[in-house]
């Protein structure tokens, strides 16, 4: 019998990890996202995840995960 595959809410809504089981590695749930690890920040079950503990950082399913992006600009 295979693992379930990790479900979290993200960002405030249900997202279905189908390449991935509970638990995963931050980093890996990162990687399944795209996401460009240099341009964003994370917060896990309400507390900021350091980006150098991101590959200790157990997601389970059930768990929250808010992301956000920085974006450069503005005006000189």
């Amino acid at each position: 019998m295979s693992a379930p595959p990790l479900t979290i809410q993200l960002n405030g809504q249900p997202h279905l990890f189908k390449e991935l089981t509970s638990p995963a590695d931050l980093v890996q749930v990162i990687d399944s996202l795209g996401l460009k690890t240099d341009r964003i920040a994370v917060e896990h079950n309400g507390e900021i995840v350091s980006r150098v503990t991101w590959a200790q950082a157990s997601v389970a399913t059930g768990d929250h995960l808010e992301i956000v992006h920085f974006v450069g600009g503005g005006t000189t």
